[in-house]
C-alpha cells in the first residue's frame, strides 16, 4: 500500500520515541526509587501505568504501519481494535482515578489521563472506520492520534517525576 509508504519515516520517527521513552521512563523512576514516597499500587494503576499504556500504543502502532500491508482490511480493523481497546482502557483509568485514595486529581490530572487519551483512542477508531472511504485523511487522523499519546505520556511521566520529588523535599524539609 503506496499510501502508508509515505508515512514509514513519521513512524519510524514516533515510534523510536515512544521507545526510548518507554526505556527513559523506567531509568528514572529506577534513579528516583529512594526518593519517592511510597504510592499505593491503585494510585499507580491510575497515575503511572497508562504512561506506560500510551507509549507502547504508540510503538505498537507505528511498528504495525510501517509493515508491508497488501490491503487496507487489516489495517482498518487493526485501527479499529486499537480505538476500541483504548477507549475501554480510557474508563478503567477513569475508575482508577476515582477509587484512588492516595492523591487527589485537580483538572490538569482528568485532562491528561482521562479526557486527551479518550480522545486520542477514539480518533484512532474513528480513523480505522474512515480509512475504507477516505484513506488519506484517516492517516492524518492516526497521526494525530498516534502524537497525542505521545506527548499524554511526555507530559504524565513528567508529571510524576516532578510530583515525587517535589513531595519527598516537602517531607526532608519538615523532619
Amino acid at each position: 500500500m503506496p499510501e502508508l509508504g509515505e508515512w514509514g519515516n513519521f513512524y519510524m520517527m514516533v515510534g523510536s520515541a515512544a521507545g526510548a521513552l518507554i526505556g527513559l521512563q523506567f531509568v528514572v523512576l529506577t534513579l528516583i526509587a529512594d526518593r519517592a514516597l511510597p504510592v499505593s499500587g491503585d494510585a499507580n494503576a491510575a497515575f503511572a501505568t497508562p504512561t506506560i499504556v500510551h507509549f507502547g500504543t504508540v510503538l505498537g502502532l507505528s511498528a504495525a504501519l510501517i509493515a508491508p500491508w497488501h490491503a487496507v482490511a487489516s489495517v482498518v480493523m487493526l485501527l479499529i481494535v486499537a480505538g476500541l481497546f483504548g477507549l475501554a482502557y480510557a474508563v478503567i483509568v477513569v475508575r482508577r482515578m476515582a477509587q484512588q485514595t492516595a492523591y487527589k486529581p485537580v483538572f490538569e490530572d482528568w485532562l491528561f489521563h482521562a479526557v486527551l487519551p479518550s480522545v486520542a483512542y477514539f480518533t484512532l477508531g474513528g480513523s480505522g472506520l474512515a480509512a475504507r472511504s477516505h484513506l488519506r485523511g484517516a492517516l492524518f487522523g492516526v497521526g494525530a492520534a498516534s502524537l497525542l499519546l505521545l506527548f499524554i505520556g511526555l507530559h504524565n511521566a513528567w508529571d510524576t517525576v516532578v510530583y515525587h520529588v517535589l513531595a519527598s523535599q516537602r517531607l526532608e524539609d519538615k523532619s
